[in-house]
């Protein structure tokens, strides 16, 4: 009989991911993974919580990281978040021969490359899973079962909270209203902004160029769009035009400049047959298109904390396994967020003759022109609501024309631009 190796797994992080990692670990009962530290600030609260019961009576509890980089457990698993002190804390990791899971998506985007180096280097895994779309397999549905087709676009709903805020506006709610429903539930933070900015999506579409399509981009050079400035009034509009609204992140050659990548993440109106309109709640979806193989769709839950720490035991499983994961050369690009799409308009103005002409006349002076003018009754002429869409154009020629248009002294508000998607089967990189 042989004895099986045991893999000693150390948590930086007992907040409601690490306590799920330490919930699935004993109810799993994994014979060849065992939690052995736990690093966290306040321990005594930690260790008095109903969570701690999940955690091994001879685990060791700590306040200080250096327990963890100097113990003898074999993988650091990361679920702070955040560049510092985290980034530090993995390199020393790294360097010092112990293997990394981590959730971290920021940390990923922005010092991937450099760290998969290090953890290359000395022989030890770096794996993160857990970084993109919580339990939904992307990553390693990616990188082991795509790597042998050519993927042209990624699009997909990669932020589980402004999925919830955007799918509960469409059924009636108000924005601030499912805002602070979503911070109560837990699935927002007091400060939204990386959420709702786009910005928590931004890292982890860079962290899927980089291994889906094996392109390096910057972060901070890809456009982002706020889904606060989204209306009740959008989503009426929507659905007369046969879509809804989401938070769309995608990226694929573009159109504009060969040499570069399209990427944006932005509320976009979505056409009710694509698979992206189907995403409700929390959940995450990813549609990868290969050159080969055609769209593939990963969709789930990408929020919550059981449904991160799946993601998180299961690269503790490919580490005790020392299970490699497909590794491609990985080329930076420039990154651009101009493309080619219809987009929609809509205007909040103090009703007055001419109006349309004017917004005609702006669009037209950029070379855009206009499909439709779409005004739903029941709006009071001091405060109108109406929408006009646009034929397939450059989002920077769209932004002209808007910064233009909101000026007039009729606008109440600034007008909103919002791209529509299009659906085909083509690699061109059309919004």
């Amino acid at each position: 009989m042989t004895t099986q190796n045991i893999t000693k797994i150390a948590l930086v992080g007992f907040g409601t991911v690490g306590s799920s990692v330490a919930k699935l670990l004993h109810t799993l009962n994994l014979p060849n993974l065992r939690l052995t530290h736990i690093y966290n600030r306040g321990i005594a609260g930690k260790r008095g919580s109903a969570e701690a019961a999940f955690v091994p009576a001879d685990a060791i509890w700590t306040e200080d990281i250096e327990d963890l980089l100097t113990s003898d457990a074999d993988v650091i698993v990361e679920l702070m978040g955040g560049l510092d002190p985290a980034g530090p804390w993995i390199e020393r990791a790294l360097a010092s021969g112990k293997s990394v899971v981590t959730a971290n998506k920021q940390l990923i985007a922005y010092q991937g490359p450099a760290l998969l180096a290090k953890a290359a280097a000395t022989n030890v895994h770096l794996l993160h899973g857990a970084a993109v779309a919580g339990g939904v397999p992307v990553i390693p549905g990616i990188t082991q079962g795509l790597g042998g087709d050519q993927i042209t676009r990624i699009s997909g709903i990669l932020n589980g909270t402004c999925n919830f805020i955007l799918s509960k506006m469409e059924a009636g709610a108000r924005y601030s209203e499912v805002l602070a429903e979503a911070q109560s539930l837990g699935y927002a933070e007091s400060d939204p902004t990386a959420d709702v900015g786009g910005f928590d999506a931004r890292a982890k579409l860079c962290i899927l160029a980089r291994i889906g399509m094996h392109v390096e981009l910057d972060p901070e050079q890809v456009a982002t769009q706020t889904i606060a400035l989204v209306d009740a009034v959008d989503f009426a509009y929507a659905k007369e035009l046969g879509c809804t609204i989401r938070q769309v992140s995608r990226v694929q050659l573009s159109s504009t400049s060969p040499d570069s990548m399209y990427a944006r993440v932005a509320p976009m109106l979505v056409p009710r047959e694509s698979p992206i309109a189907w995403s409700h709640g929390t959940q995450n979806m990813v549609v990868t298109t290969g050159r080969f193989g055609g769209d593939v769709v990963f969709s789930g839950h990408g929020a919550g904390g059981e449904a991160t720490a799946v993601a998180v035991l299961s690269d503790l499983l490919a580490v005790s396994q020392n299970s490699r994961p497909v590794a491609f050369p990985v080329t930076p690009r420039p990154v651009t967020g101009d493309s080619v799409a219809p987009h929609y308009l809509r205007f909040i103005v103090d009703d007055k003759p001419g109006i349309v002409s004017a917004i005609a006349g702006a669009l037209s002076k950029v070379g855009a022109n206009i499909d439709s003018i779409i005004q739903r009754p029941g709006y009071p002429k001091n405060r109108l609501a109406f929408v006009v869409t646009t034929e397939p154009c450059l989002t920077s020629t769209i932004a002209e024309a808007v910064e233009s248009m909101g000026k007039m002294d009729c606008m109440l508000e600034p007008p909103l631009s919002l791209q529509i998607l299009v659906i085909d089967d083509k690699d061109e990189p059309t919004a």
